[in-house]
């Protein structure tokens, strides 16, 4: 498994996204307590992406919270003309996610927590399908693992010592 960690430099340029909030409720004796969790996610549209989970008393404080968090464990991810260079699937808790390439003008055909993720790391074309559970958090982390497991023909051709033309040739 080949994770490749990102150190956040002044120059790249992240946009946030909501992913989802929850209202948590702690009932005590003098009454109810209300808190937010945000689970945020950022990315540089161009193959840079992390998440993160803010819990704070306001909803603002919880996403900026789950921003500063997202910032600190981002992953590369290799991008291939919009798309991803070859199909994974990764499992996370009860979420499973199957991630295919597609061709040119398909669009992003992911339901809710996977479209913010591939959105937010510059994907434009791909296929995904969620199986087992819908929570916004592990589909997260499903989707970020997937991601993360990716190779290039690059990447593959280094590992391998030989150039990228041999690598299609097989």
């Amino acid at each position: 498994m080949a994770i490749n960690k990102v150190k956040l430099n002044s120059d790249i340029e992240l946009k946030d996204r909501l992913v989802a909030i929850n209202r948590v409720t702690k009932v005590t004796k003098g009454g109810r307590t209300f808190t937010f969790s945000a689970i945020v996610v950022v990315g540089n549209e161009n193959g840079i992406i992390g998440w993160g989970l803010g819990k704070a008393g306001e909803v603002t404080a919880a996403i900026a919270k789950g921003v500063e968090a997202a910032k600190k464990n981002l992953v590369q991810v290799p991008v291939v003309k919009g798309t991803v260079p070859h199909e994974a699937i990764a499992k996370f808790g009860g979420a499973e996610v199957l991630i295919m390439p597609a061709s040119h003008g398909t669009g992003v055909v992911a339901g809710g927590a996977m479209r913010a993720v591939l959105d937010s790391v510059g994907i434009t074309d791909v296929l995904a399908k969620s199986k087992g559970s819908s929570n916004p958090h592990n589909l997260v982390k499903a989707t970020i693992a997937a991601l993360s497991e990716m190779r290039d023909a690059k990447q593959v051709a280094a590992s391998r010592g030989i150039s990228v033309e041999k690598v299609f040739r097989g």
